[in-house]
C-alpha cells in the first residue's frame, strides 16, 4: 500500500508505481494490483501523482503469511524506531491481523489490550486503543480500567496504519452497538463468488430497522457512494440473526473496492463505523516457471500458483498438465516441484481453484545440438600440419638430390670437357624412394601429382644443350 502522512488536496489521489525504477502503472487505489514477488532482484516504490520526485524508498517483500507481511527497505529511515542508520537497509514485518483482549483486574472492571498472532516485539507499542462514541473515536490509554457498565465499544488500530482495524468488542457481553466484519480483506478470483459478511450487535439484542451494504467512492467519476441493492451478480441475503451478507458473483475488476455494512434503529437512528469496511481485490491465478520455461534434463523445476493476494491458508490448488488432472499423491499445494525434469513432463501447464483455471504455460526441455566446430577447426589444423610436412618433406629430398645432380654433372665437366652430351636424369623406382616419401603419397594423393608436375619441370631444368 503507498501511504503518506500528509493531507493529500486531492481525494481521490493518484498514485504512480514503479518496479526496478521503472514506471508500472498509474492508479486511484493505494494498494499494489499486480503480482508481488518475493525474488531479491524485484524492488518496488511508489509516488503521488505530480510528487513523482518524492518517491516512497524501494522495498522488496520478503514473506507473505496469512497473520505477517515481511518487508526489507533499502533505506533504513523506514525503520527510525530501531534508531538504525538511515544508510543501511531494514526489514520490518507488518501485522495483517489485530484482535483486542479483555482480562478481568478488579470487580466490575476490565483492561483491554492489543495483541497480534504475529510475532513483532519492536512493533507492539505502536497499537493503539480506540472506542467508539458518539462523539467520535477516543484514543484510550491500554493501562487504563473499563468498568463492565461501558456502552461503548472498543478496537485496535497500528499507529499510522488505519486501514488494519481489529473487530469491534463491548465490554461485557453485547449490550453495545457494533458492527464487524469475518474479514476485512477478501481476495476473491476473477469469475468465482464471494461472501462479504457482516456481524452486528445493538444494546438489549434490538433488532435493526433496515440494513444496507454500500461500496465506498473509488474514482472521481463516482461522486457518491454506491448502493448494493439487488441485481443478477448482487444478493443480499439476510435470513442469519445477527448477521448480513453480500454475495458478488462473477467477479471483475469493477468489484474492487471498500464495502461498508450500515443500519439504523427502530427509531430511525443511523448507526455506522467512522474506520473502514472489507477490501476487496481481484485477482487472477498465473503459474510462475523457476528457473525457466525451458531447462536441461534433470534439472529441478518449480511451479508456483501465484495471486496478487494471499488467498485462504486451507486453499485447495488442482495442477494439470496438457489439460489433464495430475494426481499427486502430496497434500495438493500452491507448488508443483519436479525433482529430475524430463522429456515426458513437456507440455502446457495449467493451475486451478475450485473451478477457476490459470492460463497455460508452456514447459519444455532443451534440445542438446551436436557442436561440430571444435572437431572441424581440429581436423583443419591436422591437415595444415600434415600438408606443411609434406611440403617440408619434399623440399628437404629435391634440395638433396639437386645437389648430387650437380655434383656429377660437375665431375664430368671436369672429365670430358672437349665433349658434347645431352643426358636425362633417370627416376628412381618406387622402392629405391625414400621412406618418407612414400608413406606421404601414400597418405596423399596431392602430393602425388605435385610430385611428379614438379620433377618433370626439374628434369628440363636440368637437361643440357
Amino acid at each position: 500500500m503507498c501511504t503518506t502522512s500528509c493531507l493529500l488536496t486531492e481525494s481521490p489521489a493518484a498514485f504512480i508505481w514503479y518496479k526496478n525504477r521503472k514506471f508500472l502503472y498509474e492508479d486511484w487505489s493505494p494498494w499494489y494490483q499486480e503480482l508481488v514477488s518475493s525474488d531479491q532482484a524485484v524492488r518496488y516504490s511508489c509516488a503521488i501523482k505530480g510528487y513523482e520526485d518524492l518517491r516512497a524508498p524501494e522495498v522488496l517483500v520478503d514473506s507473505v503469511t496469512w497473520n505477517c507481511f515481511s518487508v526489507t527497505y533499502a533505506e533504513g529511515r523506514m525503520c527510525s524506531y530501531k534508531q538504525t542508520s538511515e544508510k543501511q537497509s531494514c526489514s520490518i514485518t507488518f501485522p495483517t491481523e489485530l484482535q483486542v483482549e479483555r482480562t478481568e483486574a478488579q470487580k466490575d472492571n476490565f483492561r483491554l489490550t492489543c495483541n497480534s498472532n504475529c510475532s513483532l516485539t519492536d512493533l507492539q507499542p505502536s497499537f493503539q486503543l480506540y472506542k467508539n462514541t458518539q462523539r467520535g473515536l477516543q484514543k484510550v490509554d491500554q493501562k487504563a480500567f473499563v468498568t463492565r457498565t461501558s456502552s461503548e465499544s472498543f478496537f485496535c488500530s497500528v499507529e499510522d496504519l488505519k486501514d488494519l482495524l481489529s473487530n469491534e468488542v463491548c465490554v461485557d457481553g453485547n449490550d453495545c452497538s457494533s458492527v464487524n466484519y469475518v474479514s476485512r480483506r477478501i481476495c476473491g478470483l476473477k469469475g468465482s463468488s464471494v461472501n462479504i459478511s457482516s456481524i452486528y450487535s445493538l444494546p438489549g439484542n434490538l433488532q435493526p430497522q433496515t440494513k444496507l451494504w454500500f461500496k465506498e467512492k473509488i474514482n472521481m467519476k463516482q461522486e457518491t457512494e454506491q448502493l448494493m441493492e439487488d441485481k443478477d451478480d448482487v444478493k443480499n441475503l439476510d435470513n442469519m440473526k445477527n448477521q448480513h451478507i453480500l454475495r458478488l458473483d462473477n467477479l471483475d475488476e469493477k468489484d474492487i473496492g471498500e464495502y461498508k455494512f450500515r443500519m439504523k434503529s427502530q427509531n430511525d437512528e443511523l448507526i455506522k463505523s467512522d474506520y473502514s469496511g472489507v477490501t476487496l481485490i481481484v485477482t487472477e491465478l498465473l503459474v510462475d516457471l523457476r528457473p525457466a520455461a525451458e531447462v536441461t534434463e534433470g534439472q529441478r523445476v518449480t511451479l508456483t500458483c501465484r495471486t496478487s493476494c494471499p488467498l485462504s491458508e486451507n486453499t485447495n490448488y488442482t495442477w494439470y498438465l496438457n489439460s489433464q488432472h495430475l494426481s499427486l499423491t502430496e497434500t495438493q499445494s500452491k507448488q508443483l516441484i519436479i525433482d529430475a525434469f524430463s522429456r515426458q513432463d513437456e507440455g502446457n501447464y495449467s493451475c486451478g481453484v475450485e473451478m477457476i483455471r490459470s492460463a497455460v504455460k508452456t514447459l519444455t526441455v532443451q534440445r542438446r545440438t551436436v557442436n561440430w566446430k571444435p572437431a572441424a577447426a581440429g581436423l583443419s589444423a591436422a591437415l595444415l600440419v600434415l600438408l606443411s610436412l609434406s611440403v617440408f618433406l619434399y623440399r628437404k629430398y629435391k634440395t638433396s638430390h639437386q645437389c648430387s645432380g650437380s655434383e656429377s654433372v660437375n665431375n664430368m665437366d671436369e672429365t670430358n670437357t672437349d665433349h658434347t652430351y645431352e643426358e636425362i636424369e633417370a627416376q628412381p623406382e618406387e622402392n629405391e624412394l625414400p621412406y618418407s616419401q612414400l608413406v606421404l603419397e601414400k597418405i596423399n594423393p596431392l602430393y602425388s601429382s605435385v610430385q611428379e608436375h614438379q620433377e618433370q619441370h626439374a628434369s628440363n631444368v636440368m637437361v643440357k644443350i
